[in-house]
């Protein structure tokens, strides 16, 4: 079993098997390009200038640039669903794609590169053949990513061969490739070492995935025993672009607009040296406003044009104040992950035990503090646990090897109810006279009822359909659309009318029975008084969508999906 934790500025690979290890996850640690060990690689490209890779992961970033040659990195951000979307939305600090080739077309050349070595590596690390080609690869996606994103990322990891045919019985192959997102696998992480967080089962827990690129929360709640672990989503995942490679790019601007007029400081070599310097430095050693007075100072990646005092430049150093910094660089993209935390707990509505950050921006200080100072009266538990810039991947490692889905169920945030018009019963004649009327057949009906599908609270399992029997009547065969009126409360209480006032309309569900072959049936043989058709209607949750579901003879017909849980 495989894991990669392929994210937008570094990835990384890990493995493991009961046969190997005594069934402890492992990572690779050596990386072509360097002699030291590693557990993440930039995740960058060099290409020439006919599209074909020269060099990838810490080569690619570390050579210096050649002309004709192209650098990428960040590709992985062109994937998220507002740039599926629309083009337009994609973050114009963003380097430009090689000409002729999509987003999609890099990821999976460096998912080909990193494979490869990652086969020859694994092999040499346990000394034997693997039989990696039969082995279950896990790849991990951000929280945000919908489903069209993460079936690009499938099949960019097939086409890179990260699982492939044995031989011509082996026809499920595809299925050995699973994906999983990054705060589920960090919280399976986290949840093995519920020890050190002091948490117990039926207390909730929420993930921050502060990665590179992305800043991605889930809320979580211990089911059962820590002895056979599982944990339960407890609402819809949520996430933005606030990654510390933001940090990056507003560096960057800030430099520009210092030294707008010392040219010899702003060509490509520089800025991407000053970066670089900031990057490796500052970035995590940033400590907010004690650092105000402070100077930083930044060596000039040119040696020509070094002083200009009024800007900062001293002896081919630029120097920047700590106020400066944290107010154009690092409070900017610090709030906006603070705001995030604060909405994903409104969400939520119930006490977080534990607040558990990892991924690669975890490890600022700053952030960790300012999470502390706004949260810490609320959250009982603040912290970064061990390994926590490579949790995702070690998470999904260790949901792998568990052979078992370790985040299995859902807690419904809210109730899920529709609108239908039912059999008038004598508390609605009494409650609700004006809503009853009699229909085409002679029977009184009652409008404006609530039917719940999912009740507030429920725990539903992953992929579990929860199904109520509907009844259409039909006047002719024309009359085959059946439009349901969604609701979503809050509340606890079960309410029976639309008018309670603490019910949200979510959406209308229009609903064609016609293909449905009772209808059918029925439709050839007219009745004078029309006719009725059965049927289910069915509804799906997970962390991230509402799937709806037409069903006939636990068949189904057609499928919808709706909002996300938020």
């Amino acid at each position: 079993m495989t894991v990669y934790g392929s994210g937008t500025t570094f990835s990384g690979v890990a493995y493991g098997s009961s046969r190997i290890a005594a069934g402890k996850v492992q990572q690779i640690l050596h990386w072509p390009g360097s002699m030291e060990t590693f557990r993440k690689v930039p995740t960058c490209l060099l290409y020439d200038e006919r599209g074909q890779v020269l060099a990838w992961g810490l080569e690619a970033k570390n050579t210096k640039p050649v002309p004709g040659s192209i650098k990428c990195e960040w590709f992985k951000l062109f994937l998220e669903p507002h740039a599926l979307g629309d083009q337009s939305t994609v973050d114009p600090r963003l380097p430009p794609l090689p000409p002729g080739k999509k987003a999609i077309h890099l990821i999976v050349d460096f998912l080909y590169c990193m494979w490869e070595y990652a086969r020859e590596q694994i092999t040499r690390e346990i000394g034997a053949v693997s039989d990696l080609d039969s082995a279950d690869v896990w790849l991990t996606v951000p929280a945000a990513w919908d489903a069209r994103g993460c079936d690009m990322m499938r099949e960019a990891a097939i086409t890179a061969g990260l699982v492939r045919s044995i031989g011509a019985r082996d026809r499920d192959w595809r299925d050995r490739l699973h994906i999983i997102t990054e705060p589920e696998a960090a919280a399976v992480h986290c949840a093995h070492l519920t020890d050190l967080h002091r948490l117990k089962p039926s207390q909730i827990f929420m993930i921050c995935d502060a990665g590179g690129g992305t800043v991605d929360l889930a809320v979580y709640q211990i089911l059962g025993q820590l002895a056979t672990l599982e944990i339960a989503e407890m609402c819809a995942r949520s996430g933005a672009n606030c990654g510390s490679l933001f940090l990056d790019l507003r560096f960057r601007e800030l430099v520009r607009t210092l030294l707008v007029d010392h040219p010899a400081h702003l060509d490509a070599a520089s800025l991407a040296y000053f970066m670089h310097s900031f990057s490796e430095t500052e970035k995590l050693t940033y400590r907010g406003e004690i650092d105000d007075g402070f100077m930083f100072n930044f060596t000039c990646f040119n040696v020509e044009d070094p002083d200009d005092p009024q800007v900062g430049l001293v002896n081919g150093e630029l120097s920047i104040p700590g106020n400066l910094l944290r107010r154009e660089v690092f409070d900017p993209v610090v709030n906006q992950a603070l705001e995030l935390i604060e909405e994903q707990m409104k969400k939520v509505n119930q006490r977080i035990d534990a607040l558990l950050l990892v991924g690669g921006f975890s490890g600022s200080g700053y952030l960790f503090k300012r999470v502390e100072e706004l949260f810490g009266g609320r959250v009982r538990v603040i912290a970064r646990p061990s390994d926590a810039d490579t949790a995702t991947a070690r998470g999904a490692a260790q949901y792998g090897l568990a052979r078992r889905p370790l985040v299995s169920s859902v807690v419904a945030p809210r109730s899920y109810m529709m609108k239908v018009k039912l059999p008038a019963e004598r508390e609605d004649f009494m409650k609700r006279p004006a809503y009853v009327s009699v229909n085409n057949a002679g029977v009184p009906i009652c409008e404006n009822r609530l039917q719940y599908l999912v009740a507030k609270g429920a725990i539903l399992r992953k992929g579990q359909k929860i199904k109520t029997k509907f009844c259409k009547y039909s006047q002719t065969q024309h009359d085959r659309v059946f439009v349901a009126t969604m609701y979503t409360s809050d509340v606890d209480k079960i309410m029976r009318y639309t008018d309670e006032g603490e019910t949200v309309e979510l959406c209308k569900w229009t609903v064609d029975i016609g293909s449905l072959p009772s209808f059918q049936e029925n439709a050839n043989m007219p009745a004078q008084n029309g006719f009725y058709t059965d049927f289910e209607l069915g509804l799906e949750l997970d962390g991230a969508e509402v799937r709806g579901i037409l069903l006939y003879e636990e068949r189904e017909w057609g499928r919808v999906v709706f909002d996300m849980l938020s």
